[in-house]
């Protein structure tokens, strides 16, 4: 039997939402990659189990996953049918950065009320001309997700002096970032950065969880994925995101997201 998979991805005119996307995958797992925005999740059916700061980690029925900006995770079936989730992808307008560590501490929120708010908000992004209810609808989730994560900033933060000395592994991030579309060798950034590059790799890692060469492919994925929704066409965005020729783009494209980017980029446009 071939792998199923089902997507639709769209930017509705909705403050503080930078995507909406809905998929359904049989065999699709998820590489270890970033994302700039929130990440909530529910799962319809079947269910998925993912890595998130080395934890492991499961979105059962009922739940809602709230997965933090620039935090790596990965993602795979956790049923043998595989799974349908709804994910909207929220800029930090909507939740401060600061609630980032409660919820890594406990990303899966079992909350009827906020499981039934995010269903009700993705009725509306659905349905052409009814952004205000979706801001509404936006508005009340961001309410409870901060009612439910604030008690966690109380706790005692955790004594991260036993881990990766994160300076050199940040500015290595930083450095990513901005070249990310334009390209840089591991050589280059040991010369600017002034260390080893195998120190490099070893303090990235240590430091964020993911290797420094996925995170680079995630931030041009991520690149890929606006200016698709843009309109701009594939072989333009493989060129923009910093990807060598068609091919290379629609190789770590799929593994990525879970289509190709002409899907991707199709799935859009009936919206």
């Amino acid at each position: 039997m071939q792998p199923q998979q089902e997507v639709s991805a769209w930017r509705p005119r909705v403050a503080g939402v930078v995507e909406v996307f809905h998929a359904r995958f049989t065999a699709h797992a998820y590489p270890m990659h970033v994302h700039d925005e929130w990440t909530l999740l529910i799962v319809d059916d079947g269910a998925v189990r993912y890595d998130l700061d080395r934890h492991r980690r499961g979105t059962p029925g009922g739940t809602v996953s709230l997965l933090p900006p620039q935090v790596p995770h990965n993602g795979s079936a956790a049923t043998p049918h595989g799974f349908r989730k709804r994910v909207v992808y929220l800029d930090t307008t909507l939740l401060e950065e600061r609630f980032i560590g409660a919820a890594v501490d406990g990303p899966d929120l079992t909350d009827p009320v906020l499981r039934r708010r995010v269903g009700q908000l993705h009725r509306a992004l659905a349905a052409p001309g009814d952004e205000f209810e979706a801001e509404s609808r936006l508005a009340l989730i961001g309410e409870r997700l901060r009612t439910l994560l604030r008690p966690r900033l109380e706790l005692p933060a955790a004594d991260a002096s036993t881990g990766p000395s994160p300076g050199i592994a940040r500015s290595l991030r930083e450095l990513l970032d901005e070249r990310a579309a334009g390209g840089l060798s591991l050589d280059e950034a040991a010369g600017l950065l002034q260390a080893h590059p195998a120190h490099l790799v070893r303090a990235f890692s240590g430091a964020f969880g993911i290797a420094p060469h996925q995170y680079l492919v995630s931030r041009r994925v991520a690149l890929a994925r606006r200016l698709l929704l843009d309109g701009r066409p594939a072989a333009e965005v493989a060129v923009a995101a910093g990807f060598y020729d068609q091919s290379h783009f629609t190789r770590h494209f799929k593994r990525v997201v879970g289509t190709t980017p002409g899907r991707y980029a199709r799935s859009a446009a009936f919206r």
